[in-house]
């Protein structure tokens, strides 16, 4: 069972993060986190999100185990919590990265893109790519998707 929603546990990995971060203020939280942002105030600022529906959300991550919640305190100020990645949260990073490659090539925007996946280091623009255990990369047409050994499709 579903220790979220007490229904039989899917076996689909889709369905099973999309249970986790398949409602848009999810995703846009992770983006943000991943450039930086720890505090409700920055993600409200950015984000513009209804403060129950960002109060929710960040929660419903900390308990998925995509954020970790953190104690500071400002000098004459009461407690407040941060709101950082986990492993878990850092591995949606190829998540937003294929989000981002997707919307470039088949929905641009007219001024160009909001975000670019760039190497840390030196700025050099980065894709994703589909690479076998050998080093050789596939390309997407090239790419199936099949039956895994949880043996179910959805």
């Amino acid at each position: 069972m579903s220790p979220r929603h007490g229904t039989p546990e899917p076996r689909c990995q889709v369905v099973r993060t999309l249970d986790i971060v398949g409602e848009k203020w999810a995703l846009l939280i992770v983006r943000d986190a991943l450039r930086g942002r720890t505090r409700f105030s920055e993600f409200r600022e950015s984000l513009g999100a209804p403060t129950d529906i960002l109060s929710t959300r960040l929660t419903s991550l900390v308990e998925s185990g995509i954020l970790e919640k953190r104690a500071y305190r400002e000098p004459g100020s009461r407690e407040r919590s941060s709101y950082h990645l986990t492993e878990a949260g850092q591995g949606m990073q190829v998540v937003i990265a294929a989000i981002l490659e997707w919307n470039d090539r088949f929905d641009p925007a007219p001024a160009g893109p909001g975000s670019k996946v760039v190497d840390a280091g030196d700025g050099a623009a980065l894709d994703l790519v589909f690479r076998t255990a050998d080093d050789r990369i596939v390309s997407p047409d090239e790419v199936a998707i099949v039956p895994g050994s949880g043996g179910a499709w959805g």
